[in-house]
């Protein structure tokens, strides 16, 4: 019996030990294994536009609407006084809410960017979700004011490789921005100048909402500080380059390198 029970204590014994030796094999080649590579390497991440690589002082303002348009008169009003135009960037339902202000933005020489129908976090939707809301807005837009949009902004911000690539299916180029006045967020018309005035460059593409408390006032700002430093404001379309480009790992886009001929 004992003899039985001394056989047995050295068999979990051993097994014990031929684990503990396994263990440390599995964690050594792990360790000089290369380590395993995401899903989707930086190469395979689809980026949308945040800014464009831009030899002359150019740079885009675009304005988000979602809700409300209490300042969206003021701001034209102002546009109009500096002779510039903009993107305008609309959802779906405040089309439908605000169908002479959007007939009013076009009618002023501003382009309209689709932004969606209800305002979704687009990563969160199907390839047949996302089309059907590119697909609702646009016509929405078309039917409302006549014109023919050709860029898409995510709502929040939020995109991924599916939408991307359904974006370019539908024929819309998707904009996102490289300065963000943070207007929604009330700031003072001098801090909303501040931020975006510190963080401009070439090329850049920069987040108003047309209904932001002191937007307004701070464009005024922006703008004459802008033009005395020799900046031509243009609509996206204007900015943005349309064929053989790229888009680098920081959203710049960027046109192809010419390849010499011999």
């Amino acid at each position: 019996m004992i003899t039985v029970r001394i056989i047995i204590l050295y068999k979990k014994a051993a097994a014990a030990f031929l684990l503990v030796v396994l263990s440390f094999v599995i964690i050594f080649r792990l360790m000089a294994s290369p380590p395993i590579l995401p899903i989707f390497s930086q190469q395979d991440r689809l980026l949308p536009i945040y800014r464009v690589a831009c030899d002359k002082k150019r740079l885009s303002f675009t304005f988000d609407a979602a809700w409300g348009a209490d300042q969206t008169p003021l701001i034209l009003n102002i546009l109009d006084r500096y002779n510039i135009k903009t993107t305008f960037f609309l959802v779906g339902f405040w089309i439908e809410d605000y169908p002479e202000m959007a007939k009013e933005i076009v009618k002023r020489g501003h382009e309209i960017g689709n932004h969606s129908s209800t305002h979704p976090h687009m990563s969160w939707l199907s390839e047949q979700e996302i089309w059907k809301e590119l697909e609702h807005t646009h016509k929405t837009i078309k039917d409302y004011t006549g014109f023919e949009a050709e860029l898409f902004r995510p709502p929040f911000g939020d995109y991924n490789n599916r939408l991307i690539e359904t974006c370019e299916k539908f024929g819309y180029k998707v904009v996102q921005w490289d300065v963000d006045s943070l207007d929604w967020k009330n700031l003072s018309a001098s801090a909303i100048a501040d931020r975006v005035l510190k963080k401009v460059q070439k090329g850049s593409i920069v987040l108003f909402h047309n209904n932001g408390k002191n937007t307004p006032q701070a464009l005024i700002s922006i703008i004459e500080n802008l033009q005395s430093r020799g900046y031509e404001i243009v609509p996206v379309s204007q900015l943005i380059i349309k064929h053989n480009y790229y888009i680098d790992n920081n959203g710049e886009q960027k046109p192809l390198p010419v390849q010499e001929t011999d």
